[in-house]
This record gives C-alpha cells, structure tokens and sequence, in this order.
C-alpha cells in the first residue's frame, strides 16, 4: 500500500518532465530554423542509413548462407560419393561399424564446422540401423524431430538430388543450422539417406560483427552529418537572425542600426546591400521628417500671419453686415454670405493654429475638477436651436448625481462639442442618443447617432485631418475636417480614449473615456462600444487608440482599429 503513492508520483513527475520536453521540443522546432534543419538532417541521415543497412546485412547474410550451403553441397556429394564406393563383404554388424567408423571419419576430416552426419536406412526392414556421427561435447538435432514435411521430400527425392533445411541447433546456447540431405545407394546394403548437420554459428557471428559496425557507423554518421548541418546553418541562420533583429530595431525607429559586413560572401553581399536599403530608408525618413518640420512650420507661420489681416477683414465684414439693411438685396445678401465666410475662414484658422500647438508640443492642460454632466449640458443648449432646425433630438441619458473628474473644461468641450454636431451633421433628422457614465476610474461620454453610419473605409479615416466621408455633402455647421482630429488629440492630452463605431444604415457612435484623475490609467470604459442597441450582424469595426478592455488592436490603414470582442459573441447567436 506505501508504494503505490510513491509509485504514482514518481509517475507523475516523469510525465510531467516528459511532457516539459516535448514541448519545448516542439516549439524549438517551430520556432528555430536551425534546430529544424539539423532535425531534419539527421532524421533523414537515420533512415537513409538504415535503409543501407538492411539491405547490406541482408546481402550479407545471403551471400554467407550461400556460401556455407554450397560449401555443405559439395561435402555431401563427397560423402555420398565415399559410401556409394564401399565395398562391404561382412556380415550386418561388420557392415554397421564399418559404416560407422566411415561416419566417425568423414565428421573429423571435415574442414566446416559440422554437428553432425546421420545415415538413415530407407527401408525401415534393413539390417543396418540408423547411424550417427557427433562431434564431441556438442548437440546435434535429431533427424526424427526435423520438419515432416522436409522428411517427405527427401524420401522423394531422386538419387543423387540434395535438399537442405534452415534448423536451429541446440545447446546451452541455441546457434543456426543447416541441414543437406541427399540419397545414398551402398553396395550390399541398400538405399540410405545421408544427413548432414551443419553449424552456422560463425557466419552468424560474422553477420553480427557486420551490424554492429552499421550501428556504429551509422550513430557516428548521424553525429557527424548533424554537427556539420548545425554548423552550416548556424553560417546562414546567424546573418538572418541579426537582419532580423536589425530590422526590428529600425522598425521601432533606431535608424542608426545596421548588419554587420564579414568577408565577401553571398551573406556578406547581403549585408551590404540590407545596409544599402536602410541608409536609403533613414534618408527618405530625414528628408520626410524634415518636410514635415517644415509644412507644420509653414502652417503655423501662415497660421498666424492671417491672424492680423484676417482679424481686419472680419471688422470690416462686421461693419458691413450690420450695414446690410441700407443696400439692395443682392447686395444685402452678399454682405450676409461675406460675414459667413468670414466665420468659417475664423474657425478653420483657429483649428490650424490648435493642430500646430500640438505638432509643436506646445498644448498644455490646464486641469480641474469639473462636472463632466454640466459640460455635456452645457454643448446640448448651444447646440439645441441648430439641432431643432435639422429636425434632430438630443436626448441625454445621464446619472442624477454629479460626474466629477480633472479635465481641462475648454479642451473636453470643444471634444463634446465636435462629437455632437458631427451626430446632428450625420443623423438624417434622426435622434441623437448622448450616454454619460462612470466607474471608479474613468468617466465616458457616447454620442449615438442612428444616420447614414460607416462603412469599413469611413471607419479607418474618421480620424484623419482633412478628410470627409461625403466630400459633396452640404454641411450646415462649417467643418473644416479637423474637428476629430483635434478632439483625438485633445483627448490623448488627458490619456483618454477616443473610439469610434459604425455600420452603414445603422449609424455611428463616438465613445469618449476619461480618466477620473490625471495620471492615472484606464483599463476599461463604463459605456460599450459597440452600443447596446446596435443590431449585432456582421462584424464590426471600432477606430481609436488600443486599450486594455478587452478589444483586439489591428492596425490597418492610417489609425489603429479595435475589433469588439463582444462582436464574436453576436456573430454566433
């Protein structure tokens, strides 16, 4: 009963070692293209080696049994030969110890190892009995107790005709045989058959010497074939694995890195020209770089020298709109569309001058507790006459109790603010759902739309600057392209996130998560994204930052793309 517990975890840990190994085997495997080839290689090696040796020890041993079996044939015929040129003239018993001490004679003038040779009357009713000659010390099989079937033949046989038997010999040890039989006519004695035994043990011996060399041969080959495979491919998998981890270093931006160059070689002609290629890349990303430098820079100079003759033009534009009850309608008109213009040309410029503060790194946060509830409330009253007259609803779901987190209130506005109007913008007449949420760590704000929506494409780019899902489409409330881009960047500017979702004919919704102190990281939101009352068909994209609740990042195209995992679930209902 004390063993079988001791029994059992050893069992255990056996299998659990055993198990270890398999799988860092496998994963080796998979994982190193060195440790595959050498694998493979000797692998190979193994079986092409056995291959070989099967068939080398086969024609081995064939070629000794023939050997020894031609080398018994022609024994047999010599002894047959010897006792057919007997002349007997004794009596029965004479006669058997002459034939017996011709036995005994043939046995040790024999130069192969023999067991033994048996005479056997043919016809049982003879007078002589059946004789046979040993060697000393040692067994031989009976002719009783070989194969029946082989018996038959011989009785059968024609005079002169040898048959032969594979036997096994005893002994203390067992050794193969060989036995050859042939018919014998004696004079004055009558038919016999002439056994003779044959001892095979050294050719088997030969045969045994020969396999073990293979097996030798064959380990020390599989060694030896495997070392060199590991040394060749360590000389090609070495380079590949520093290109490898060059590449990864200039793909995390260390453009400075490079392979590098050994001898003249194929490998060394690739290191060049990977050198090549980079030095190529990182001058093509400085001379970007530097064109980039240079448009933010011309943004922001042009920026702000419109600033000046800009703020002029809007006086005059002022003047001259409040002026517009003294023209002609035409005139009055034109007054009208002027001060617009003006206001759009304000707007646009302004949204400039914000993207280059953050091209700089010039945006600062000015935070403090503010109730996020009050600044949603606060856009849904500005915006209220615009969204009656596009026939749309705003309709706030919100907790009775105050959200309070540190925001910059001007930068979160402008960030409601952009994700309300584009709701109205995209809503066809629709109702616009406005979600407020909290838990201990972040708040949220959703803003639901049930419009056009998005397909796959509008998704990807909904973030980028200066880009419009429907360019031709009449915009009542100006729109300069870089509302959400700036309110992406508003929100990074709190370590928020900034998320979007839509389908095509089901609308669209912008998830905005904050966190509730600065600093501090978020793991999830409060609101879902996709919203709760989308119609789970089909799978549907999210665009925004990665984040850690539970969403699967893809990049694809220009911004980050999150995929739900809640979207699985609906795909299987």
């Amino acid at each position: 009963m004390s063993r079988t517990p001791a029994l059992a975890g050893f069992l255990e840990t056996a299998a659990r070692i055993l198990g270890g190994a398999g799988r860092w085997v496998a994963r080796a495997f998979t994982h190193s293209l060195q440790f595959r080839i050498v694998v493979l290689t000797i692998a190979l090696t193994i079986i092409a080696v056995l291959g070989v040796g099967a068939y080398m020890s086969q024609q081995i041993s064939r070629g000794l049994f023939e050997s020894k079996l031609s080398s018994v044939s022609v024994q047999t015929a010599g002894y047959a030969a010897e006792l057919q040129s007997l002349s007997t003239g004794e009596d029965d018993e004479a006669l058997s110890e002459t034939l017996n001490t011709q036995l005994r004679s043939m046995l040790s003038r024999s130069p192969t190892p023999l067991r033994s040779v048996a005479l056997e009357p043919k016809e049982r009713s003879t007078s002589v009995p059946p004789l046979v000659a040993l060697v000393g010390g040692e067994e031989s099989i009976p002719v009783a107790e070989l194969p029946d079937a082989y018996l038959s033949a011989v009785d059968r046989a024609e005079l002169g005709e040898q048959l032969y038997q594979s036997v096994t010999l005893p002994g203390e040890e067992s050794s193969p045989g060989l036995v050859v039989a042939q018919q014998v006519t004696i004079p004055a004695a009558g038919q016999f058959e002439l056994f003779v035994v044959a001892d095979l043990q050294e050719e088997q011996n030969t045969l045994d010497f020969v396999l073990r060399a293979l097996i030798v041969a064959a380990i020390v080959l599989s060694v030896l074939i495997g070392a060199i495979a590991w040394i060749v491919t360590r000389l090609v998998v070495v380079p590949v694995r520093t290109a490898a981890e060059v590449a990864g270093q200039l793909a995390h931006g260390d453009l400075d890195q490079r392979m590098p160059v050994h001898g003249k070689d194929e490998i060394a002609t690739l290191a060049e020209s990977f050198n090549s290629m980079a030095d190529t890349l990182q001058d093509q990303i400085t001379r970007m770089e530097l064109l980039t430098v240079l448009q933010r820079q011309f943004v922001s100079d042009v920026s702000h020298e419109l600033r000046t003759p800009l703020t002029t033009i809007h006086i005059a534009s002022d003047m001259i709109y409040e002026s517009r009850e003294d023209f002609d309608d035409s005139t009055a008109r034109s007054a009208e569309l002027l001060n617009s213009q003006v206001e759009r040309f304000e707007l646009l410029l302004g949204d400039l001058l914000e993207i280059s503060r953050y091209d700089a790194g010039a945006a600062n946060l000015v935070t403090k507790p503010t109730d996020i509830g009050e600044i949603v409330t606060g856009v849904l009253d500005t915006l209220s006459v615009v969204a009656t007259q596009a026939g749309t609803e705003l309709l706030l779901h919100a907790p009775s109790s105050p959200v309070m987190a540190e925001v910059d209130r001007v930068r979160i506005t402008r960030v409601v603010r952009n994700l309300v109007v584009n709701a109205i913008e995209h809503g066809e007449g629709r109702r616009v759902d406005i979600y407020l949420a909290a838990n201990a760590e972040a708040v949220a704000v959703s803003v639901r739309d049930h419009g056009i929506g998005m397909s796959e494409e509008h998704v990807e780019h909904v973030f980028d600057r200066f880009w419009r899902a429907d360019p031709s489409r009449r915009r009542t409330l100006g729109g300069s392209g870089l509302g959400l881009a700036i309110s992406l960047e508003d929100t990074h500017l709190h370590g928020g996130w900034l998320q979007a979702w839509g389908r095509e004919g089901e609308g669209a919704c912008f998830r905005l998560t904050l966190p509730r102190r600065q600093r501090q990281e978020i793991s999830s939101s409060p609101l879902p994204l996709p919203p709760a009352d989308a119609a789970h068909t089909g799978a549907a994209l999210v665009a925004g930052p990665s984040s850690s609740d539970g969403s699967v990042r893809i990049q694809t195209g220009s911004i980050p793309i999150v995929v739900d995992p809640a979207e699985a679930e609906y795909e299987t209902d």
